[in-house]
């Protein structure tokens, strides 16, 4: 990953943002620079797990790097080919279906369109209480799409969620450096 530009992506699975933060360090001692975006609801949503902005505050401390908030910010990332991976990680339900059915209508989605356009790969961190259910058939139709990549994944909480899945954050890295040279990490399914 050395000297590669790192778009890391965070949309609203709030529970996972703790673990998000160690793996962006880890790409960051890689050499790699990260340019952090944050979905607009991610980004002014207070939860149990945080603030937003504090969110928001940290990613720049830790990149040296704006966020990226806005549909305006996110779309010169394919005219200008800022990017040479896009990783959203967390990747929510309501974004897998977006991506599915090329809606662009926040700063992440238009952040994912304007990179695949330059046929680049884009990786997706799973984190959804619907992957086994409603979800499945995004997850598939993006399974199927050219330059994307699955962090890999799996069912979290099979007692209680039977349908929720989660990406394994330790993958992170790894499935970027295999997504570089357009291979997926196998297994996907863990």
């Amino acid at each position: 990953m050395k000297d590669k530009t790192v778009g890391f992506a965070l949309t609203g699975s709030f529970c996972t943002y703790d673990k998000i933060f160690g793996e962006i360090e880890k790409i960051l001692q890689a050499g790699a620079n990260v340019v952090p975006i944050m979905s607009e609801v991610s980004l002014v949503t207070d939860t149990r797990f945080g603030n937003g902005l504090d969110v928001a505050e940290k990613l720049e401390e830790l990149t040296g790097n704006k966020v990226i908030s806005t549909i305006k910010d996110a779309e010169p990332i394919g005219p200008k080919g800022l990017l040479d991976i896009l990783v959203i990680a967390p990747c929510t339900g309501n974004t897998i279906a977006k991506l599915s059915t090329a809606i662009a209508d926040g700063c992440v989605t238009m952040a994912a369109k304007a990179h695949l356009r330059n046929n680049k790969p884009l990786l997706l961190g799973i984190s959804t209480n619907d992957g086994l259910g409603a979800n499945a058939k995004n997850i598939g139709t993006l399974l199927a799409r050219k330059n994307i990549f699955f962090v890999p994944f799996g069912q979290d909480d099979p007692e209680n969620k039977c349908n929720s899945l989660i990406f394994k954050p330790d993958m992170i890295v790894p499935a970027i450096e295999q997504a570089l040279e357009f291979k997926q990490i196998q297994p996907i399914l863990v």
